[in-house]
C-alpha cells in the first residue's frame, strides 16, 4: 500500500466519529464553502477540464454550475432536516400485540466512503460530484479515487475543496490515484461503502471485491444502460418530425457520452424514421480510451445488424444501426450492448405486442421513454412495462439531462446499477450512506438531536 493511500484511509477512519457527530448546520456550511470556492475557481478549473476532456467551455461551465447547485441543495435540505428518515413510536400500553416500548428510529452515517470518479462528467460526477456531496451531507468522510481521464483537474479540484473544508475534522476529504490503489481501498476494512460511476466491466469487478470481503460492504455502482425509447404508432403519426429531431439532439449530446443517451429506439417504420432524422454531427470523444471502447462496441454491433447511417471508417461520425424486432428477439444480448458515443440502434417493430416482447427481455436500465400522442391507447401499458426495467420513465421527453431534485431517481435494476433501491442523483442519494438505528427506551439526553 502506498503512503498516500494509507494516509487517506487512516485519515478517513480517524475522522469518522468526529464527522458523524457534527451538526447538520456544520455540514451544510462545509458544502456551501466548497461550492463557493469552486465557483470562485471557475476561471482556472474550466480551462483545465477543456484541455483534458475535449468538452466545450459552455458545457463545462454549465456542469460546474450544476455541481455547486447540487452542494447547496444538499446543504439546504440538511438544515431543513429532510435527509433523514425519522420515525417515532411513543410507548403504548394498549398496543394490540402487547405493551409497546418507546422506539425512535433514525439513521446514522455508515462510515468512510470511497468514491470512484467518472470520466464523462469531470465536475458533476467526479471529485466533488453527487457521490461525494451526498456522503459528506450524510456525515461520512470521503476518499475519492480520481479518474485518469482528467488527472490535473482532479488534483486542482481536490485542492480547492480541501482548502474550503479546512474547518472540518482532519481526514474528512482526500484524493487518491491509481487503479491498484482503488482496488486496495475497496478491500480495506476502514472503507464502509463505495460509490462508483463507470463501465459495467470495471464496476462489476469492484462490486465483486466489495461483497467478497470478510466484512461485505454496500457497493453503489452506476454501470451500463442503453435507455430504450418506444415510439408508438399514434405518436409517430402525430409527431414524426418533432420525435426525429428530438432524438437527433439527444443521441449526439455530449458526443453521445451520456449514461442516459437514447441508445435503442423502437419505431413502427424504420425507413421513415431514418429519413426524418436530421444530419448528425459529433465532436471528439473524451480520450483515446473512450474512443477505442466506442470503436470496439460499434464494430460488435455492426457484426450483428445493419449500419444504416454513418460508417465505422469515418472519424467519429455518428452511426445509426438498424434491425427488426424479430431479429433482436433472437439476439437479446444486443439490448445490453452499450455503444458509448454517438451511435444508436433503430429497431422496427410490426405491432405493439412485439414491442412488449422486446421490453420483456430488456435488461435493467437507467431510463425508459415513450414517445406517444395525446390519449395514446398504448401509453399506459408501455409505461408500466418500462417501469419494470427502468429507474426513470419519461413521456414525450428525452432522457439526457438529469435534473438534481428531491424526486429524482437515477438508478435501476442490474446492469444499470448494482443497487436498484437507490439513486445517485438527487437528495435521496444521501440515503445510501446512512444506516438505520432504532433507540428503545433511551433517555432524551442520550438521543440524537432529531429524535429528542
Amino acid at each position: 500500500m502506498t503512503d498516500a493511500l494509507e494516509t487517506a484511509l487512516a485519515g478517513a477512519a480517524a475522522a469518522a466519529r468526529p464527522v458523524a457527530r457534527t451538526t447538520r448546520a456544520e455540514r451544510a456550511a462545509w458544502l456551501r464553502a466548497a461550492a463557493d470556492a469552486l465557483d470562485a475557481a471557475a476561471a482556472e478549473l474550466v480551462p483545465l477540464a477543456m484541455a483534458e476532456t475535449h468538452l466545450p467551455e459552455a458545457r463545462l461551465t454549465g456542469e460546474l454550475g450544476r455541481t455547486t447547485f447540487q452542494a447547496r441543495l444538499f446543504a439546504e435540505r440538511l438544515e431543513q432536516g429532510r435527509l433523514h428518515d425519522v420515525r417515532i413510536d411513543h410507548a403504548d400500553p394498549d398496543w394490540p400485540m402487547g405493551p409497546r416500548p418507546d422506539i425512535r428510529r433514525t439513521q446514522v452515517p455508515i462510515g468512510p466512503v470511497l468514491v470512484f470518479a467518472a470520466s464523462n462528467f469531470p465536475f458533476a460526477f467526479s471529485v466533488f460530484g453527487g457521490d461525494t456531496t451526498s456522503a459528506l451531507a450524510a456525515g461520512c468522510p470521503v476518499v475519492v479515487k480520481a479518474h485518469p481521464g482528467h488527472p490535473e483537474l482532479s488534483r486542482r479540484t481536490a485542492a480547492v475543496v480541501s482548502a474550503a473544508l479546512s474547518g472540518a475534522p482532519a481526514g474528512t476529504f482526500a484524493l487518491i490515484e491509481g487503479e491498484a490503489e482503488g482496488a486496495q481501498a475497496v478491500r480495506d476494512p476502514r472503507i464502509k461503502a463505495v460509490g462508483f460511476t463507470g463501465s459495467t466491466r470495471g464496476g462489476r469487478a469492484l462490486f465483486d471485491l466489495a461483497v467478497s470481503r470478510p466484512d461485505p460492504i454496500p457497493f453503489y455502482g452506476e454501470l451500463g444502460s442503453t435507455n430504450p425509447v418506444v415510439v408508438t404508432p399514434a405518436g409517430w403519426a402525430s409527431r414524426a418530425t418533432e420525435i426525429a429531431t428530438g432524438f437527433a439532439g439527444s443521441a449526439v449530446l455530449g458526443s453521445g457520452q451520456f449514461c442516459t443517451k437514447p441508445g435503442i429506439v423502437l419505431v413502427p417504420d424504420a425507413d421513415a424514421f431514418l429519413a426524418a432524422v436530421p444530419e448528425l454531427s459529433a465532436g471528439p470523444l473524451l480520450n483515446e480510451h473512450i474512443e477505442r471502447g466506442f470503436r470496439a462496441a460499434a464494430a460488435e454491433m455492426a457484426s450483428a445488424v445493419t449500419v444504416a447511417r454513418g460508417s465505422l471508417d469515418d472519424d467519429l461520425a455518428p452511426i445509426l444501426f438498424r434491425a427488426n424486432a424479430s431479429d433482436v428477439l433472437k439476439q437479446p444480448d444486443l439490448l445490453e450492448l452499450e455503444v458509448f458515443g454517438p451511435a444508436a440502434l433503430i429497431v422496427e417493430y410490426t405491432d405493439v405486442p412485439e414491442v412488449l416482447s422486446v421490453l420483456d427481455v430488456m435488461p435493467g436500465q437507467l431510463t425508459g421513454t415513450v414517445q406517444g400522442a395525446d390519449d395514446d391507447p398504448d401509453g399506459p401499458e408501455l409505461v408500466a412495462r418500462l417501469a419494470e426495467h427502468a429507474g426513470r420513465v419519461l413521456w414525450n421527453q428525452w432522457p439526457t439531462g438529469v435534473t438534481v431534485s428531491d424526486a429524482q431517481q437515477h438508478g435501476g435494476p442490474y446492469p444499470a446499477t448494482t443497487a436498484p433501491l437507490t439513486t445517485s442523483v438527487g437528495t435521496a442519494a444521501a440515503q445510501r450512506f446512512l444506516r438505520p438505528v432504532a433507540f428503545q427506551n433511551v433517555p432524551t439526553a442520550a438521543l440524537p438531536a432529531e429524535l429528542s
